[in-house]
């Protein structure tokens, strides 16, 4: 099949791991506290310094939304995703697990698996229209799903259909809106706010990730990605408001599962969701990166650049380091 360029960029957006690596400037640490990370430690963005993790874990349940930034296909991070929901299980909490990975049309495939169990791996995909929407290796993401029936955790369907999002990339935003697809998923009259800082941001990262195309390419990537984060946006505040109707007990945070460029700065996702919430929602970003001695000074950029409220340490892939941009 032979894909239609803005459509055939958009995949790219959607797959790579599109890392835009700070350069120049003083260093953030001294040298000797350089010599000092390593795998799994969380660094508070704020002070630059690693946190107890065990009481750091005990610390989320007082956020309406933590926000998981991984590095796809990366299975340490999933690890620390399932360390967190069974943290909060462990102090009585039952978190909603929000999931990029799954798109709106497959949130009835994904109820029944959570709450019936029992459907063989093969027609759950279909049902839930991985392949459609997301198309990665399913084992990668296995273990939330499997945490979230033993423990009977709502699963959350979080991204907008992606041939939605492709309408965006081919049509423009205003056109696509139009489209009676925009309107049975409630997005035809949605507000999707054009953010000078997150414009200037995302541009700029899809320029050094995939170099070489024409500024109106750069537009329409520019809007599938903005039309995905409002739209997430707005999946975690109904789902924040609807906890918000019942028991003043039954407090669930809200665990989001996304790529790491998803939550960075607070500017995709986390600000939108601010707006929506007129500022009463509780959140808290944690950035997931591979620990690579190499690039220590990487790392060093993007904790004081401020990248999430945490940085989350872990292991790399055995598929190796992220790409990264420069």
């Amino acid at each position: 099949m032979i894909l239609s360029q803005p459509v055939a960029w958009l995949v790219l957006l959607l797959t790579a791991a599109c890392t835009n690596v700070p350069t120049g400037g003083e260093p953030a640490f001294p040298p000797d506290q350089l010599l000092h990370f390593q795998e799994w430690q969380v660094i508070e963005t704020a002070s630059g310094r690693p946190v107890d993790t065990e009481s750091w874990l005990r610390e989320l349940p007082t956020y309406d939304i933590v926000y998981l930034g991984e590095e796809h296909h990366n299975h340490h991070h999933v690890q620390a995703a399932v360390r967190v929901i069974e943290s909060l299980v462990g102090s009585g909490y039952r978190p909603v697990l929000a999931m990029e990975m799954f798109a709106w049309d497959g949130q009835s495939a994904l109820d029944r698996q959570i709450l019936e169990g029992g459907a063989d791996r093969e027609r759950f995909l279909q049902e839930a229209r991985w392949r459609e929407n997301w198309g990665g290796p399913y084992d990668d993401y296995e273990p939330l799903i499997r945490i979230a029936r033993e423990r009977r955790l709502p699963v959350l369907a979080l991204n907008a259909p992606l041939s939605l999002v492709r309408r965006v990339a081919k049509q423009g935003l205003a056109a696509a809106q139009q489209d009676p697809e925009a309107a049975r998923w409630g997005m035809k009259d949605e507000p999707i706010v054009d953010d000078p800082a997150y414009r200037d941001r995302i541009i700029r990262q899809l320029q050094q990730c995939h170099g070489g195309g024409p500024d109106s390419l750069y537009q329409q990537m520019y809007e599938a990605s903005m039309f995905r984060d409002e739209g997430m946006a707005k999946t975690l505040i109904q789902t924040w408001r609807a906890s918000r109707s019942g028991p003043s007990t039954d407090h669930r945070p809200i665990i989001s599962y996304t790529g790491g460029g998803h939550i960075q700065y607070n500017l995709p996702i986390p600000k939108r969701v601010t707006r929506r919430g007129e500022g009463t929602v509780r959140q808290v970003t944690i950035y997931m990166a591979s620990f690579e001695p190499a690039r220590t000074h990487e790392l060093q950029e993007i904790i004081k650049d401020g990248i999430a409220d945490y940085v989350w340490l872990t292991p790399m892939s055995q598929h190796g380091p992220p790409r990264r941009c420069k």
